[in-house]
C-alpha cells in the first residue's frame, strides 16, 4: 500500500483513510470479498494510531462497504449496494485459484515494510545501496552511444552486440567459452529460472536445490508443480554424492546450484567438488543450473572458476547477471547453454514480451566494454569488504555469543545462527515495529533461528546502529 496520509491536510486522518479505502472499493481495485489488512497491520503501514483504523472500519461497516466477522477479519461486502455494479466478477475466486502461487507471506510482509521504511535499517534487501550505483560512470559511457535507427523488436535472444560482448566477458573473467548464439539475454536471473522451470520441466518432476537456498523463497518452483529435494550445504558447499543419492531415490531431473558465495550462507563450493558435480552430471545425464550472481565479488585475489568452465559436453546452464555488480534495476541477466535450449527458451520469452527493451541492453553493452566497468567493480568490491568488516566487528562486539557465523570472502551477505530458541515470525514482526529489516532462515527452507544480514544495502556508518537495534529486539523477545 504505497498511499500515505497527508499530515499537513486539514482533513482528519480517519477521514483520509476512509476516503482512500472507499475509493479503492468504488473503482473496483478492492473487489467483492477482498480481505482488508488487520487493524494493527494497516495502522503500522500508514503510521497512524490503531484506534484511527478501528474508527475507519467501523464507519465502513456502518455504511455497508465492508463485512466484519470475528476470527475472519474485515472484507469488502459481497452484497450488491450503491458503488458496485450488478453482476460484479468474483475476482477472489480467480486470484486464489491460480496455479501460479503468490509470494510467501513473510517475504511479502518484509518487502512491504521496506517500502514504508523511514529512519530505519534495511538488512533484508539483496540489493546494492544507492551510493554504490555507478551513475556518473554509466552516463559518461553513454556519451558516444548512438541512438538506434528504429525501435523495432530485437532478436529473440537479445541484442547481438551485447551477446558478443558477453561472450568475450565470460571468457576473460570466468574461462567460459561460448558464442553469441548460445546466449540468451534475460530480465535478470529470476526470469532465466522461470523460463527453465516452465519450459524444460514438467509437473511432478523432481529437482535438487541447496539447503538452505534462495530458491526456497521462489514460489515459481511450486507453481510449476515440481518436487523439491534439498542438498545440505556445509562449509565447503554441497556434497556431490548427495546428488547421486537423490537421483537413485527420486529420479531427480535437474540440479540448481549457487556455488560461489552461496545465497544465503556465503559458502564456496571447492574446485574438487565442482569437478565431481560435472562428472556426476555427465554420468547420470542430468543437467546442472548454475546461478552465479556473486562470482566477481571476491574479497581476495583468488578467482573461483564456475562449474560451467569445466563443462565440455553442454550439461550446465549458466546464469549470470549485472544486478549485484551494477544495479538490480538495470534488469540485465543472461543464460548460457546449448543452442537448442537457448532457442527454445528464447521462443518462450518472445511469446511473453517480444524481448527486452533495447535501452538497458545498449547501456549494459557500452558499460561492459569500457574501462569504467573495471574501475567500478574494483571500487565496489573494496567498499563491500569494508562494510563486511564493519558488520563482523559489530556482530562480535554487540551480539557476541548470541550468534554464530562464518565470515564470507565475497558476496553481499552474512548468515547467522541465533543461539537461542526463537520464532522467525515474531522476530520479523518485532524488527518491522522497530524499523530494522532482515531475512529469516525459514524463507530459505531452514528451521527458525537463522537470519541473513545484507551489508550491501546500508552505508557503512549505519551498520553498527542496525546491529544495535537488532540486538535490542533479540534481548526483548
Amino acid at each position: 500500500m504505497e498511499w500515505k496520509v497527508d499530515r499537513q491536510s486539514n482533513k482528519p486522518l480517519y477521514q483520509q483513510v476512509f476516503d482512500f479505502i472507499e475509493q479503492k472499493i468504488s473503482y473496483g481495485e478492492f473487489p467483492l470479498g477482498t480481505l482488508l489488512p488487520s487493524e494493527r497491520k494497516l495502522a503500522e503501514r500508514l503510521n497512524v494510531n490503531r484506534m484511527t483504523i478501528v474508527h475507519v472500519y467501523d464507519k465502513l461497516h456502518a455504511v455497508g462497504l465492508v463485512e466484519r466477522k470475528r476470527g475472519s477479519g474485515t472484507r469488502v461486502s459481497t452484497h450488491k449496494w450503491g458503488v458496485l455494479s450488478k453482476g460484479s466478477t468474483n475476482w477472489r475466486r480467480y486470484v486464489e485459484g491460480s496455479t501460479f502461487l503468490p509470494t510467501y507471506p513473510l517475504i511479502k510482509r518484509i518487502r512491504e515494510a521496506a517500502k514504508q521504511l523511514e529512519n530505519g535499517f534495511d538488512l533484508a534487501s539483496g540489493e546494492l545501496s544507492s551510493d554504490l550505483f555507478p551513475s556518473q560512470l554509466l552516463q559518461s559511457s553513454l556519451v558516444d552511444e548512438s541512438f538506434p535507427n528504429d525501435l523495432s523488436y530485437e532478436h529473440p535472444q537479445g541484442h547481438l552486440g551485447l551477446r558478443e560482448t558477453l561472450s568475450a566477458y565470460v571468457k576473460t573473467n570466468y574461462n567460459i567459452k561460448t558464442t553469441s548464439s548460445s546466449i540468451l539475454i534475460t530480465s535478470g536471473a529470476q526470469q532465466a529460472l522461470y523460463l527453465i522451470t516452465q519450459c524444460l520441466l514438467s509437473p511432478g518432476d523432481a529437482v535438487a536445490i541447496e539447503s538452505p537456498s534462495y530458491c526456497y523463497s521462489l514460489p515459481l518452483f511450486q507453481s510449476a508443480g515440481l518436487r523439491i529435494f534439498g542438498l545440505p550445504v556445509g562449509p565447503n558447499g554441497i556434497n556431490p554424492k548427495d546428488i547421486e543419492d537423490l537421483y537413485h531415490k527420486h529420479q531427480i531431473r535437474m540440479v540448481f546450484l549457487n556455488p560461489t558465495y552461496q545465497n544465503p550462507t556465503g559458502t564456496v563450493l571447492t574446485d574438487t567438488r565442482r569437478k565431481e558435480v560435472i562428472e556426476i552430471a555427465e554420468r547420470l545425464g542430468i543437467p546442472i543450473v548454475e546461478d552465479d550472481p556473486f562470482g566477481l565479488l571476491s574479497f581476495k585475489e583468488e578467482k573461483h572458476s564456475p562449474i560451467k568452465s569445466f563443462d565440455y559436453n553442454g550439461n550446465v546452464l549458466y546464469i549470470g547477471s549485472l544486478s549485484k555488480v551494477v544495479a538490480s534495476g538495470l534488469r540485465i541477466g543472461w543464460l548460457i547453454g546449448p543452442q537448442s535450449v537457448i532457442s527454445r527458451l528464447a521462443d518462450a520469452r518472445q511469446q511473453m514480451d517480444f524481448g527486452l527493451s533495447i535501452f538497458p541492453q545498449l547501456i549494459a553493452n557500452q558499460f561492459l566494454q569500457s574501462a569504467d566497468y573495471t574501475t567500478h567493480r574494483k571500487a565496489l568490491t573494496q567498499e563491500l569488504l569494508d562494510r563486511r568488516n564493519t558488520m563482523i566487528s559489530a556482530l562480535h562486539e554487540i551480539l557476541g555469543e548470541k550468534v554464530s557465523f562464518i565470515s564470507p570472502n565475497g558476496g553481499l551477505h552474512i548468515w547467522c545462527k541465533i543461539n537461542q530458541k526463537i520464532s522467525d515470525e515474531k522476530l520479523v514482526e518485532e524488527g518491522i515495529k522497530n524499523n530494522v529489516l532482515f531475512m529469516p532462515g525459514s524463507v530459505y527452507g531452514f528451521p527458525d533461528g537463522y537470519v541473513r544480514f545484507t551489508y550491501a544495502r546500508l552505508e557503512k556508518k549505519h551498520i553498527k546502529d542496525a546491529v544495535l537495534r537488532f540486538s535490542d529486539i533479540l534481548s526483548r523477545i
